[in-house]
């Protein structure tokens, strides 16, 4: 018992502090500058622009709204997009390649905490744009070809608070503060479960064990052994369960800021088990095109992978 309680106390405090010090700060900003330009009508201009040059992707205007929120708000923020989307009529096409877009993309709740750990912000989120467009655009037309194009009338309007005066602008803030304190919140329980379990198999030797098995191989290649910690917690417990590993990672000095950039690609997006499953839930349509647009964003992730290490 007294080994558990040494493994879950230190566990523990680290991830109340990387939720409550990195985390919550970061995006409480974000939210709010987001909240904000929705609010004063920005995003609503931005996406009426964008929307006819990304529609050869299979993008429509709410797909477009979609990448902005993965980007800027974080991982589960398109899930009300993607809803949206479903019941105003979008083809089970456009749906696949928005899913597929938003698993490819950089999610905020993971790139912006990683930027105070040495990650460039406007390369990641550069790639990120060209990935969700190779995702979209192969789940359009290769992957998701046999799906339904039938599609109803869509009422692509964005509905959301507007801030005319500063009474508006300060509740504009206020809820962003609140959404932005309820993700850092929720957050805790998964870092501390995926901290705990990497804490354990490290005692355990299995951290080592696998790194010497791997290690050969990856070197070979010209891969660092070193991201096999945060690949395999980021697949299966989630970014933000691999942004804790790599926060103990940096400050162990184990992480440097080169090998971070150069490992974004893979490393920061939703195609995970806990994020293919929160967004599944967006409705009925959406889980149904799951396994095209996951093929769809593995292509775009590729891409984003390759993207980062020609960039360096």
């Amino acid at each position: 018992m007294e080994a558990l309680i040494s493994v879950i106390l230190p566990a523990g405090r680290a991830a109340v502090e990387l939720s409550l010090f990195v985390l919550l700060p970061i995006m409480v900003v974000m939210l709010s500058i987001m909240r904000l330009l929705e609010a004063r009508g920005v995003m609503d201009w931005l996406v009426a622009r964008l929307a006819p040059s990304l529609r050869p992707f299979g993008l429509t205007g709410l797909g477009v709204f979609a990448a902005l929120q993965i980007n800027f708000v974080s991982f589960a923020a398109p899930l009300a997009t993607l809803s949206m989307m479903e019941g105003r009529g979008a083809s089970d096409r456009h749906l696949a390649a928005a899913f597929a877009m938003v698993l490819a993309m950089a999610q905020a709740n993971a790139t912006f905490p990683l930027a105070a750990l040495g990650l460039s912000v406007w390369p990641t989120l550069a790639w990120s744009l060209v990935g969700g467009l190779a995702a979209a655009a192969a789940t359009t037309y290769v992957f998701g070809r046999h799906l339904s194009e039938d599609e109803h009338v869509m009422d692509e309007t964005l509905r959301h608070p507007v801030a005319e005066d500063a009474k508006g602008v300060l509740d504009v803030i206020n809820r962003a503060g609140a959404e932005a304190f309820k993700i850092a919140i929720g957050a805790i329980p998964m870092l501390v479960l995926s901290l705990v379990a990497v804490t354990a198999l490290r005692k355990l030797g299995a951290i080592d064990s696998l790194t010497t098995l791997l290690a050969p191989a990856l070197t070979l290649v010209g891969i660092d052994p070193a991201v096999i910690l945060p690949t395999f917690t980021k697949y299966l417990a989630g970014g933000t369960a691999m942004l804790g590993v790599v926060d103990e990672q940096v400050r162990a000095g184990t992480m440097p800021a080169g090998l971070l950039n150069a490992s974004a690609g893979f490393l920061i997006h939703p195609l995970d088990v806990p994020g293919v499953a929160v967004l599944m839930s967006a409705g009925r349509r959406v889980a149904a095109v799951w396994k095209p647009a996951c093929l769809g964003a593995a292509i775009g992730i590729a891409v984003r992978t390759a993207g980062h290490l020609l960039a360096g």
